[in-house]
């Protein structure tokens, strides 16, 4: 026989941690089973280990002795002492009268009379009872851990179970709870204050409560009212790295492990399924039970073919009999307590949204407000979970919150990133600040604010990226660059970068990530967008209201318009430098420009612009225009220009220039014109006349020669017509003697002059590319000039002689 532990252990829930699931009810009959069980045993080994029955002849051969009469002995129904004084004083009548008298059986005759008639006298729910109850109560055992054992459930059950016990173990669920909690205090403290503090009248701080209303209307600006950002500093971690690893993959867990268990409601359905098995099982067995039980006799009568031992009728004692009634009477009962827990559990599974779960509760106790609510298997699962303890759902329910798994992401970044990782990545930035960039990570780590000598803080490819109060630390940050990095900033944060910001960059890819805290910058002094700025439905440009970048200079919008933003002009009484780059799009409206009265600079690039804008000639201030990569052929209106006196650098590169007209010899006051990558075949004379030009830029055209007029450009530092067809350098090029950068690189120049030495300024000298056999030796003239700035090939470099390259090379 199977010891009932080993047999428990084989039928019931394959691991003990399964108990979470089993609600009272079941645990109860589970108990019961296991009584039930005890009973078949008992039964089947007192089958087993005794004798099952007794017979004797009913009538003796040839005497006239009184017969035995088996009815008299059969048990009463009614009166159950009387039967037993009955029987006992009859037999032992009968004992004393055949006392002695043979009846010629043996003992072999008797036990065959014995096996004969217990398989054909003694009812079959007598003799099986005991194999019933044990059969049963398999069935049974087996119904309630089906679950546990069926592939397609106990899988997952296997999974939520282990979650369960490690989201309950883990240290950051208590970290959690606790950090919480000190924020309700904090918030509840903050709301004390607010009610009880007396406000300071309209005349002291007549705009604070306005503008703090519209800071935390504004969705990228989270209040943090009540607090001191230097008091907020995070405090010590009581996880390690390992701990905190841990609970980030129980976060990555939970999410997948809900991903799959929502969609269906399988154990839901086998839970039911077993449920019902159970019911109709107890159904079955306690109506056939109740009705066979009164068949189990003591006494009963047994025919027998007579020629096999000489009497036809034997009266037989059943030995287990009274018993066994007192065993099947106890199983009825166990196995009504049994259904009625069964039935219960019924009306609980068919009575009560199961396939739904509210975290109502835990959301008000915890103060974690993002817990969701699950629903089908995950659901049923956290109620069966509530049945043990619920304790287990409300520790768990903290590995649903994306608060949660937030929080600890920064706790993670703050093991990941100290100070001291932290300082490698500073470096000097373009506009020549201290840099702290950092690339793809989860989130800001709060050791970033403790290098209080940063000055620009470029952010890149970042989520969930919140700006605290602690940022008032970096006392020295004048820029920020958030390149596809959507920021919301704590309202103390708000406050410092509105005081103290200089340089905003932000690169988006919708709408939603442009940051509405950043219209309200008042100190911001350069803007740098760059994302799409309209939408699919509208191509108006939604750039909002400038009006509060009152000390804004420098506006750079890169994106695809169809017109220059009206939100410019918010900004025209102060804006210096404007530059749209369209990304290949074509700009049509250019009205705004004309409200640009103090603008200095403007840069139309990719613009599609096929002609000079007629806006840019009322820009009287205007000191720099640029119009790279668009499509100009012609530029005509150059005399227009004049009017922008103050025009010192005309930038037309990468276009499709072919002509440039006489006129702009009218523009006096230029000292840059880059005309590089056109189509221009010819240089007028009248360019040169531009007497204050001191670059001249004419590199990647279709030139062959150079005007005689080039030598009026006195002011000349740099020029180059590099990538051009040029034969013959005119030898009053060598007479602006203040060129510094020459370049003549790629053309088709056979010799140089000789007068190259009366370019004493000269420290740059291009001639790579050309078709020169030898240098002159007057290059040597050139003071300035070193063997590192001189551009040539080697070959061409040795006809140099060694005397003239070893002072080039001393210099």
């Amino acid at each position: 026989m199977i010891p009932v532990n080993e047999f428990r252990n084989i039928v019931s829930e394959p691991n003990p941690r399964f108990r979470v699931l089993k609600p009272w009810w079941d645990v109860f009959s589970e108990y019961l089973c296991i009584s039930m069980l005890m009973i078949g045993v008992f039964g089947c080994t007192l089958q087993l280990t005794q004798e099952k029955i007794s017979c004797l002849p009913d009538r003796v051969s040839g005497t006239s002795h009184e017969d035995v009469d088996c009815n008299h002995l059969r048990k009463p129904r009614l009166n159950q002492s009387l039967w037993e004084h009955a029987i006992t004083k009859q037999i032992t009548l009968n004992i004393v009268e055949v006392f002695g008298r043979k009846n010629n059986l043996d003992i072999h005759q008797y036990i065959f009379i014995n096996s004969f008639c217990y398989e054909r006298a003694v009812h079959w729910y007598g003799k099986y009872f005991p194999y019933l109850v044990v059969i049963h109560t398999m069935i049974f055992m087996v119904a309630s851990s089906f679950w546990f054992k069926f592939p397609g459930t106990s899988s997952k059950i296997e999974l939520f179970v282990t979650i369960l016990g490690k989201c309950f173990d883990s240290p950051w669920t208590t970290r959690a709870i606790s950090e919480v909690s000190e924020d309700r205090q904090e918030e509840e403290t903050v709301m004390w204050r607010k009610h009880n503090i007396p406000r300071p009248s309209a005349v002291e701080c007549p705009d604070t409560e306005a503008e703090g209303s519209i800071f935390i209307q504004s969705p990228s600006v989270v209040s943090s009212l009540g607090k001191n950002p230097l008091e907020s500093k995070p405090t010590t971690s009581v996880l390690d790295k390992k701990e905190g690893e841990q609970a980030k993959a129980l976060f990555e867990k939970v999410r997948t492990f809900r991903t799959h268990v929502e969609e269906a409601d399988l154990l839901y359905i086998m839970y039911i399924l077993q449920t019902l098995l159970k019911v109709f099982k107890f159904a079955i067995i306690t109506i056939y039970s109740v009705a066979l039980v009164p068949n189990i006799e003591i006494v009963v009568t047994c025919v027998v073919p007579p020629d096999l031992t000489g009497f036809s009728v034997f009266c037989c004692n059943h030995n287990k009999a009274h018993l066994f009634s007192k065993l099947a009477y106890c199983y009825i009962s166990f196995v009504g307590v049994y259904g009625l827990l069964c039935i219960y559990s019924l009306y609980w599974l068919l009575h009560r949204p199961l396939k739904e779960y509210s975290f109502e509760q835990v959301r008000l106790e915890t103060g974690i407000n993002d817990i969701p609510d699950v629903k089908n298997d995950f659901a049923f699962l956290l109620h069966l979970s509530d049945q043990y303890d619920a304790l287990y759902s409300k520790r768990f329910a903290v590995f649903l919150s994306e608060v949660s798994e937030s929080r600890l992401c920064q706790v993670n970044l703050n093991h990941e990133w100290p100070i001291k990782k932290l300082r490698t990545r500073l470096s000097r930035n373009t506009n020549n600040r201290l840099e702290m960039h950092l690339f793809m990570l989860p989130g800001l780590p709060d050791t970033v604010f403790e290098v209080h000598e940063v000055e620009s803080l470029k952010l890149e490819l970042m989520s969930n990226v919140t700006i605290p109060g602690t940022v008032i630390q970096l006392a020295a940050l004048q820029e920020l660059a958030l390149i596809h990095c959507p920021a919301k900033l704590q309202l103390a944060a708000l406050t410092h970068l509105r005081d103290n910001l200089k340089v905003l960059h932000i690169t988006f890819e919708s709408l939603e990530q442009v940051p509405m805290w950043m219209y309200t910058l008042q100190t911001l002094e350069e803007l740098h967008l760059s994302g799409p700025l309209t939408s699919e439905m509208s191509r108006s440009s939604t750039l909002e209201t400038l009006r509060e970048l009152k000390s804004l200079r420098v506006l750079t919008v890169h994106s695809k318009l169809n017109k220059v933003p009206s939100s410019i002009s918010d900004v025209a009484g102060h804006l210096l430098r404007l530059r749209v780059h369209n990304s290949g799009g074509k700009l049509h409206a250019f009205g705004s420009l004309k409200k640009l009265v103090n603008l200095a600079t403007l840069e139309l690039m990719a613009c599609e612009l096929e002609r000079l804008p007629t806006a840019v000639f009322s820009l009287t201030n205007l000191q720099e225009l640029d119009l790279k990569e668009n499509r100009l052929t012609h530029v005509e209106e150059l005399l227009s220009l004049q009017h922008c006196r103050r025009l010192n650098a005309l930038r037309l590169w990468h276009n499709y220039i072919a002509h440039i007209p006489e006129d702009v010899s009218k523009l006096r006051s230029l000292e840059t014109l880059d005309l590089s990558w056109n189509r221009i075949r010819r240089l007028p004379p009248q360019v040169c006349y531009c007497t204050k030009l001191r670059l001249l830029d004419l590199s990647h055209n279709q030139l062959t020669s150079l005007p005689h007029e080039i030598g009026i450009l006195q002011s000349l530092w740099h020029f180059s017509v590099a990538y051009n067809s040029v034969e013959v350098l005119p030898d009053e090029l060598f007479s602006c003697k203040r060129l510094r950068t020459l370049d003549l690189g790629n053309n088709s120049i056979a010799s140089l002059s000789a007068r190259i030495g009366n370019l004493a300024h000269l420290v740059n000298l291009q001639l790579k590319g050309n078709r020169l056999e030898s240098l002159p030796m007057e290059i040597v003239d050139c003071s300035l000039l070193r063997l590192t700035g001189l551009i040539v090939e080697d070959g061409l470099l040795d006809t140099l002689p060694s005397d003239v390259k070893r002072r080039m090379s001393e210099r």
